[in-house]
C-alpha cells in the first residue's frame, strides 16, 4: 500500500517560534514512514522558508494576505487534491480553522497542533465549534494541552501532549562571566505586548530610581522585530536606560545566546516558549514570568528565577538578585543545560511523535514500519 501523505498546513513561513520546530516535527513523521509536504497560507517575512526547504518539505506558499479566507480555503483545497494528501496536520488558528472546514468534506483526517496560549475570542469560538471535526488534537506542552481541553472542550481521548522541543547536545555553550567584563543579559522574541518587554524596561527604571547599582556593568540585548519597537525605545530613552539595545531580527539565535551570561523572558503569555528553552540548553540561567510551560521547566533558584506575570516590581526584585550575584550565573546555567538534555532528549521527542503517528496511521493500516536508519536516528 502507498505511504500516507501528510499535508502540514501552517499560517505562514515567517521566522519565529511557531515555525522553528516544523522541520523536526516533519522529520519524526517522515522517519515513521509518512510523506510530508508543507502548505503555507501566506508568506509574511519568509524567514522560516529556508530551513523548511532545506528539510525537504517542498513548501507550497500562497501569495495571499491574512484576511482573504475564502481565497485561502480555495487555494488549499486545490493544493491538497493536486498533491493527493491523505491527512492534514494543521498549526495555528487560521490554518486549523480552514483545515477543520475542508478536511472532513474531502475525507481527510485532521490533526490539530496547538501551541498558542492566547487565542483571539472569535478564533476561540470557531475552533470550539469545529473541534469535533478533528481526528486528534496535540498540545505542544502540558500547559497548552490543559488549555485545549478547557477552552475548546476537547475530550481526553482525542487529546495528546507532544512537547515541541528537543534539546540539541551540540548547541554551543555560553561562556561564563568573568570579573571585570560586562554582564550581558538578553532575550529573543517579537516586539509585541505579549512578550512583556515594556515590563522589563519598567523594572529596570524602578531599580535605577531606587538607587540600585549592579555589581558589574550590565547590557541588555533584546533581539527581534515588531510593532512595539518604537514605543519600547522611547520608554528606554525616557527612563535614561542607555544599556538596552534593540538590534532587530536575529538570524543566528544560537550564536546570539552563546554570547550572553543570562536570559530574561518577561512574557505576559506563552505556550512552550522555544527561545527560553534554547537559552537553558545553551547553559544560561533564565529569569521568566510564570506563564505557559516556563514554571514547569525552570527550577527556582537552581536553573533560573520565576516571577508572576505582569508584575514589574517582582521582576525588578528578581533582576536585582541576579545582578547582585553574577558569579552564580554560570553554575545555574550548567544545571539548566543538564536538565534540558535530560528532560527533552531527541529520543524522547521522536518516541512521543512516533506514538502519535501510530494512532493516526497504524503500521498495519498501510503505513510501512520505520526502517533501520530511521530507528537509529530516533535513538
Amino acid at each position: 500500500m502507498s505511504r500516507p501523505r501528510i499535508a502540514y498546513v501552517i499560517n505562514s513561513v515567517e521566522g519565529g517560534g511557531a515555525s522553528q520546530p516544523v522541520p523536526a516535527i516533519a522529520r519524526v513523521l517522515r522517519d515513521g514512514g509518512a510523506q510530508v509536504r508543507l502548505f503555507a497560507l501566506t508568506p509574511r517575512d519568509r524567514r522560516g522558508l529556508p530551513a523548511m526547504a532545506a528539510a525537504g518539505l517542498d513548501p507550497a506558499v500562497r501569495e495571499g494576505g491574512l484576511t482573504d479566507h475564502v481565497a485561502a480555503a480555495l487555494w488549499l483545497r486545490r493544493e491538497l487534491r493536486a498533491w493527493g494528501a491523505t491527512h492534514i496536520w494543521s498549526s495555528l488558528s487560521r490554518a486549523t480553522i480552514l483545515s477543520l472546514i475542508l478536511g472532513p468534506s474531502m475525507g481527510l483526517p485532521v490533526i490539530c497542533w496547538q501551541h498558542a496560549a492566547f487565542l483571539k475570542p472569535w478564533n476561540r469560538r470557531l475552533m470550539r465549534l469545529l473541534s469535533r471535526r478533528a481526528t486528534l488534537w496535540v498540545g505542544d506542552s502540558r500547559s497548552v494541552t490543559d488549555l485545549t481541553a478547557e477552552r475548546l472542550g476537547v475530550p481526553l481521548e482525542r487529546l495528546r501532549c507532544w512537547p515541541i522541543f528537543a534539546a540539541d547536545p551540540a548547541m554551543v555553550e555560553a561562556r561564563p562571566w568573568q570579573p571585570g567584563e560586562w554582564l550581558r543579559i538578553g532575550s529573543l522574541g517579537r516586539l509585541h505586548p505579549v512578550k512583556g518587554y515594556d515590563l522589563l524596561i519598567a523594572a529596570l527604571a524602578r531599580l535605577k530610581a531606587g538607587g540600585f547599582t549592579p555589581a558589574t556593568p550590565v547590557q541588555f540585548v533584546i533581539g527581534g522585530e515588531g510593532a512595539e519597537r518604537q514605543r519600547l525605545e522611547a520608554m528606554a530613552a525616557s527612563a535614561a536606560l542607555d544599556t538596552i539595545a534593540f538590534p532587530g531580527f536575529v538570524d543566528q539565535p544560537h550564536a546570539f545566546l552563546s554570547n550572553l551570561h543570562a536570559y530574561v523572558q518577561p512574557s505576559r503569555s506563552e505556550g512552550f516558549c522555544i527561545a527560553a528553552h534554547e537559552a537553558l540548553t545553551a547553559g544560561l540561567p533564565v529569569l521568566a514570568s510564570s506563564v505557559g510551560e516556563l514554571p514547569y521547566s525552570i527550577r527556582q533558584d537552581v536553573t533560573g528565577l520565576i516571577v508572576p506575570p505582569g508584575d514589574a516590581d517582582a521582576l525588578a526584585r528578581a533582576l536585582q538578585t541576579m545582578l547582585s550575584q553574577p558569579e552564580r550565573l554560570h553554575a545555574m546555567g550548567q544545571a539548566a543545560r543538564a536538565d534540558m538534555l535530560d528532560r527533552f532528549s531527541w529520543a524522547q521527542f521522536a518516541a512521543t511523535g512516533g506514538a502519535i503517528l501510530n494512532e493516526i496511521v497504524p503500521v498495519d493500516a498501510g503505513r510501512p514500519a520505520p526502517g533501520p536508519a530511521a530507528m537509529r536516528r530516533s535513538a
